[in-house]
This record gives C-alpha cells, sequence and structure tokens, in this order.
C-alpha cells in the first residue's frame, strides 16, 4: 500500500474508531446499585474475565498504565466487591488480582447492552449481507490492532 493511501486508511480508522468508541461508552457500565463506573475499571474487569487471574504489573502492561494507577484501579474495585487480591503462593509480597462473579455480571450486562445498541444501529442502517460480511472481516483486523 502507498504511503498517502496507508496515511489516509489510518486517519479514517482512527475517526471512526474514536467515534464509534465514544458512542458506545454512552451506555455505562452500571451496578446494581445503579452506580456508573469508570471505562478504566470496565477495562480492568473485562481483561480479568477475558485473560484470567494476573499480578498488578501484569494487569498495568496490558491496560498500558503505570502500577500505582493500577493500583488505585483495583482498589476501587475491591472495595465495590468486583475483583479480590490474591496473595502469591511463591512470593507473599506479590498479589494476583481476580475478578468476581459480580464483576463477571458487570461485564456481561454492558457489553449486552453495548452490542444491542450496535445492532440496532446496523438494524436501522440495513446492511445489506455483503456489507455485513465486510464488517466482520473489518472488525476481525481491528481486534488484530487493538491487541497488539
Amino acid at each position: 500500500m502507498e504511503s498517502e493511501n496507508l496515511h489516509t486508511t489510518a486517519a479514517e480508522l482512527r475517526l471512526a474508531t474514536f467515534r464509534l468508541a465514544r458512542r458506545l461508552r454512552s451506555v455505562p457500565a452500571v451496578d446494581s446499585r445503579n452506580a456508573a463506573m469508570s471505562d478504566a475499571q470496565l477495562a480492568v474487569l473485562a481483561a480479568l474475565r477475558a485473560h484470567g487471574r494476573h499480578s498488578l504489573t501484569a494487569l498495568a502492561d496490558r491496560e498500558r498504565v503505570t502500577a500505582p494507577t493500577m493500583s488505585s484501579v483495583v482498589t476501587g474495585l475491591e472495595e465495590q466487591g468486583y475483583v479480590v487480591r490474591i496473595p502469591d503462593d511463591q512470593d507473599r509480597r506479590r498479589v494476583h488480582v481476580e475478578i468476581t462473579p459480580a464483576g463477571e455480571q458487570i461485564v456481561l450486562q454492558t457489553f449486552e447492552r453495548r452490542t444491542r445498541l450496535l445492532m440496532d444501529e446496523i438494524t436501522e442502517l440495513d446492511f445489506t449481507e455483503d456489507e455485513l460480511r465486510v464488517l466482520h472481516e473489518a472488525s476481525v483486523l481491528m481486534r488484530k490492532l487493538a491487541e497488539l
């Protein structure tokens, strides 16, 4: 792909991703007490649900934040009962973070509500089968980029 085409594609992808993410975040993660959760907190819960128990350092690396920032996010989630800290069997100074069933429920409910939003919008736009296929293929490529 020539440089100008690559630049245009990257710029369009950035804009589309940003706008779509903003729209999805308009559906907040809400717990049973109807308290809104930050995107950072939801991202941590989602990572723990998808990838299992992590050390604070590994979780900070995964989410691309500093260890003190991750510690603060985890403390907030722990206070709400969405994660637990588990001491390492080998090194008591090290702890692992694990999602609780209540944390899993928040992730599942939020993802379902956001998926329904996208389904409604896709339905409203009345995409053809070919457009849906292209959208699916693009989503696979976007996920590859996101997991880099």
